[in-house]
């Protein structure tokens, strides 16, 4: 799938690019595709410039605080997650949770995102204690603005049921 996808997504940057210009916010989304294709592999080195352009891009355009940015934030963040790099994965996310509760609320589904997002990482360096209360307000905000059903919904319950079965344990170990 790999395979068939890398040409597909450079070709659609090179049409963005050449169309709209290389700091249009379509292009932005175009490298955003890109990137994630190759965090997908594991291929950071490849990934981590095309998430640092586009979130300069969408800071250019859009401006710092624009939901879109605060979606690249996350981007970015998820790949430093990945590779272990807390310390830059923590202070990005905390600043995408900022931008979304500010334009566009404490209990959108993406300012949901944000919060299931730090809570994953802080699970990840053992922060039990820190994750477990952003899991519970965003399991209650998907939950009421997207349904019990919902598929996001369903994954922040299972990160934060995850985090309880294992909370007892780690505790007890520390």
């Amino acid at each position: 799938m790999y395979v068939e996808a890398e040409p597909l997504l450079q070709r659609a940057l090179a049409i963005y690019e050449k169309q709209k210009g290389p700091t249009h916010p379509d292009t932005a989304g175009s490298l955003n595709n890109l990137a994630g294709l190759y965090r997908d592999q594991g291929r950071y080195a490849d990934a981590e410039p095309l998430y640092l352009r586009a979130l300069a891009i969408r800071e250019l355009q859009m401006g710092p605080t624009h939901p879109d940015t605060a979606s690249s934030l996350n981007n970015l963040a998820r790949l430093y997650r990945d590779q272990g790099k807390y310390t830059e994965a923590t202070s990005l996310l905390q600043r995408a949770l900022a931008i979304r509760e500010q334009q566009l609320g404490p209990n959108h589904p993406s300012t949901a995102q944000s919060l299931d997002s730090l809570a994953l990482l802080y699970w990840d360096q053992c922060k039990d204690a820190e994750a477990e209360p952003l899991f519970q307000r965003a399991l209650a905000i998907c939950e009421r603005e997207l349904g019990a059903s919902h598929p996001t919904t369903q994954i922040v319950r299972q990160n934060y049921t995850s985090l309880l079965q294992a909370f007892s344990p780690r505790n007890e170990k520390h």
